[in-house]
Formats: structure tokens, sequence, C-alpha cells
């Protein structure tokens, strides 16, 4: 249920409602940043089903909210959110891309990344410190010292960092280096986790799981702002069909429904979504024509030495390459807004 205040409800008022609203056992969010003032209510609607909610003062009107998803639908916060990290803005209308490689494999391979990452304009480096391997003998990442080359790299570079947190146990150690933490695919409905990383005060980069229905994602994304972490950005990365020339099936539909269901940012990962660097590219752009708020890209100094995902990794080239066709396709779509 949301609460829409009248456009001059006073600050009295709307404290008031809120009170009432406690009093039931409930709990509420304000969205105060807009106007008129809205008043969301997370918890059993029972508990207020005979409370006369629409007859106090300031009070405009009373709206349901069908979905069981509350804090990410867009009902509940009409407005498209925009997350704020360092400076750096992601949602309404900035286009924000994340590259890097997709493991922190050493020190020096980190830095020639970064610096490649920097050169080409992206605003974040990703790299995974901890990377959970369908194969137990695949490399595993450098964990600590990983994430203390990204520390290392972001001081070298000024990009952000974001980097995948597979654990309830490893979420202190992550959120001490990192400006964002990632749950990747894996470890989409691992729900003690996302509630750990909810209560981690780092933004959160949410990827879609590999068979799941954009329902459980959003679910998922529930979970993260249930804990009252409200920036969560959603990330399209592929799922799980019967086609086996790409590594996924990228679902750029996906980010239109979530324009629609949401609030959130959305942005889209087409080397894991496709698996195959050459098609990186023209899933980048059809992204962006799509609606995505950016792009995370996996880059690598040399992709047939990488320890992982080598085949859908770019390389200083085509990465180049690529953000110069971003800048392009970025400009047009803002001519179309």
């Amino acid at each position: 249920m949301v609460i829409v205040m009248q456009v001059t409800a006073t600050d009295a008022q709307i404290k008031q409602v809120v009170n009432r609203i406690h009093s039931a056992g409930l709990k509420t969010f304000v969205s105060s940043d807009q106007s008129p003032v809205i008043i969301g209510l997370i918890g059993d609607k029972r508990m207020i089903a005979t409370m006369p909610v629409e007859a106090l003062d300031g009070v405009e009107k009373v709206i349901p909210i069908t979905e069981s998803y509350k804090l990410a639908s867009r009902k509940f916060h009409p407005d498209a959110t925009v997350i704020d990290v360092d400076g750096v803005k992601i949602g309404g209308g900035n286009v924000v891309v994340m590259a890097g490689p997709c493991a922190v494999e050493s020190r020096e391979q980190l830095l020639e990344a970064a610096a490649l990452v920097k050169e080409g304009g992206a605003q974040f480096l990703r790299g995974g410190a901890y990377k959970p391997r369908t194969s137990p003998y695949s490399f595993q990442g450098l964990e600590i010292k990983g994430l203390e080359y990204l520390a290392e790299a972001r001081e070298a570079t000024g990009l952000k960092i974001v980097t995948e947190v597979t654990e309830v146990t490893a979420v202190d150690a992550v959120a001490e280096y990192a400006d964002m933490l990632q749950i990747g695919a894996r470890n989409m409905q691992n729900f003690q986790l996302l509630k750990a990383v909810g209560r981690a005060g780092k933004p959160v980069l949410l990827k879609r799981g590999i068979a799941a229905t954009i329902n459980e994602w959003l679910h998922a994304a529930e979970y993260i702002l249930n804990e009252g972490n409200y920036d969560v950005i959603m990330c399209e990365r592929g799922i799980r069909t019967f086609e086996e020339y790409t590594r996924n099936t990228l679902d750029l539909s996906a980010v239109g429904a979530i324009k629609q269901l949401s609030h959130l940012p959305i942005i889209v990962d087409p080397s894991h979504g496709t698996g195959r660097w050459k098609l990186v590219k023209s899933m980048s752009l059809a992204a962006l024509a799509a609606g995505a708020d950016g792009l995370m890209i996996e880059v690598h100094p040399n992709p047939a030495e990488a320890l992982s995902d080598g085949p859908q990794s770019l390389n200083p080239e085509n990465y180049q390459n690529l953000m110069q066709a971003v800048e392009q396709m970025t400009e047009f779509m803002a001519k179309l807004q």
C-alpha cells in the first residue's frame, strides 16, 4: 500500500501518518525527495485494514500495491531511482560502463587492465577477487590479496571498484575495499547473503540468476531493499535456454520490463550474456537502445592468457572500439528523449 500525501501536506501531518502506521506494527518508507510525498507501507496490510488512513489530515489518496515486492515496485516509487556512487550517477539518463577482467589474476595484470579501462572512458573497474566456478579445479580467485590489488588500482586511476561477494562471511571484507558489492547469478537467491549485503552500507549490483524469472529477480532485490539499502542496481546477464551457440541467451526485453515494473536502474552484461567477444559490441549497443542505464564489459590485456572467461573478453583494441561506439550511441539516444 502507498499513501500519497497532498502537495500542501505539512511535516507534522506526514509525521502523524507515519506514527499511526507504526502504531499498527508496520514499517514505512517515506519518499521525501519528490512532490507530493509518498509513504510506503511495509508489512501485513491486514494490520491496517480497519484504520481510516484516508481520513488523516494531509492524505490525498491510498493506492494498493498488488505485487508482493513492494520496495522495488514503481508503484511504490514512481520516479526512477538515481544511485550516486561517490559522484558517479547510475540511472536518470546517465550511462555508466563497468569494465575489467573477469578475475584478478595478478597485480601487474590488474593495473594494466585498470589503465586500459580508464583510458577508454569507463567509470568502474570490475574484477573478481572471489570466483565461484562451475569446476572446483578452475581458478578460484586471489581473495583478500585480490581486493588489495583492486584498491591499489582505484588509487592509481580514480575508478570505482565493483567486485563480487560470494558468501556471508566475506561481506565485511569486500565492503571494506569495494565501492559496490556484486551478487553473482549463482547467488541471486542466496537469501542470507542478500540480507547481509543489504546491511553492508554499500550499493549492490544484483545479477539475474541463470534460470530466474523477472518476478524472482525483483523479489531478490526486495530482500536487499528490505534491509534498508535502497541503492540496488539490476544486471541482466543472460538466462539459460536450449540455445548452445551462445553461453546464455541475453534477454534484452528484461530492460524494458524492469523499467516498467521497477524504479531501480538496470545495466546489461553482454559478455556473460553471449560468451563470445565478437557479439559484445552489437549486444552492448542493442542494450543501450533498449534503455539500459549502463554496461558491464569483460576486458583483458591479453584474453588468450586469461585464467577466466578469455573467449568473451575484449582485448585493448576491441575495447577502445566499443567505447567509441557507446559514446556515439549515447549521444544518439539522448536526441530521442
